[in-house]
């Protein structure tokens, strides 16, 4: 029944918490996919779900969030970091929440983190693969936002936030042979990006990679011809998705945790009112 199925995870920041909402439901369900891609939030969020650990995204994004070293301004200041990579990637896996590194890895499913090479301006996705130290590098590169994370080198390419060159990789689940997918996005429906205003911030501060600032000036137009995708995709009965009914209250850097938790139940209540619709989906 999950052959050739794809489970493709939007990031998104702190609203990536309505995709771990999503997940815990399907862990409650034990409801695991051959193939999960995810960048950024979704990249974090899939770890801790292939890892079999029910609640930990819930402790870790709401239970951390007014932690003085998750995300603040001061780590701006004094980091020159909004979220403290090494935190949230070394410290809090290691030690306040550990994760379970074991299951994750003994796990069947193939697992894509996606980032893009700061060079060229394009995708660059990695399997699990490597050390565990690795392991989290690679999610933290996955979810290093420009201008607020610096730039993560990571054999011998130069990495930042997925969501840049691919924020939504149905294509890549495709092009590896998957005929069915499942899409957790963060947008409502209707939801259209903007062309930025600091295009002239992104040519300043990453004028050494003309590539990518190239990909940022763009990300609005892509990120839009994916919706456009998307949508005919699931006309076509090719993809299912799950998303966000309502325009979100909770932003990228949201810090009130009872939003926080609410977007987290309306995930877990999203999925269960569409259960019975996507186990029919999966058994077309």
């Amino acid at each position: 029944m999950l052959q050739h199925t794809g489970l493709v995870l939007e990031g998104g920041g702190m609203r990536g918490v309505y995709t771990a909402g999503v997940l815990e439901y399907f862990m409650e369900k034990d409801l695991y996919f051959p193939y999960t891609i995810g960048v950024s939030a979704g990249a974090c969020n899939a770890a801790s779900y292939l890892a079999r650990q029910k609640e930990r995204n819930k402790q870790v994004n709401i239970g951390y969030i007014n932690h003085p070293n998750y995300l603040s301004y001061k780590n701006l200041w004094r980091k020159r970091q909004l979220f403290d990579m090494d935190f949230i990637f070394r410290e809090i896996p290691t030690q306040h929440v550990p994760f379970d590194f074991n299951t994750y890895r003994d796990a069947s499913e193939r697992f894509l983190i996606g980032t893009t090479d700061c060079e060229t301006g394009q995708p660059v996705y990695f399997d699990k693969e490597g050390t565990d130290e690795e392991m989290l590098l690679l999610l933290q590169a996955s979810s290093s936002l420009p201008f607020v994370a610096p730039i993560v080198e990571f054999r011998g390419k130069k990495l930042l936030d997925g969501g840049i060159s691919d924020p939504i990789p149905l294509r890549k689940s495709q092009q590896d042979g998957n005929v069915k997918n499942i899409l957790i996005l963060t947008r409502n429906q209707g939801y259209q990006k903007k062309k930025s205003s600091f295009g002239w911030v992104a040519g300043r501060a990453y004028r050494q990679y003309p590539k990518l600032v190239e990909s940022m000036l763009n990300r609005y137009q892509s990120y839009n011809e994916t919706l456009q995708y998307i949508e005919e995709q699931e006309q076509e009965g090719k993809v299912f998705l799950i998303r966000p009914m309502e325009k979100l209250e909770v932003g990228r850097v949201e810090k009130d945790p009872q939003k926080l938790e609410a977007l987290y139940m309306q995930g877990y209540r999203d999925a269960e009112r569409l259960y019975d619709g996507l186990q029919r989906f999966l058994e077309k």
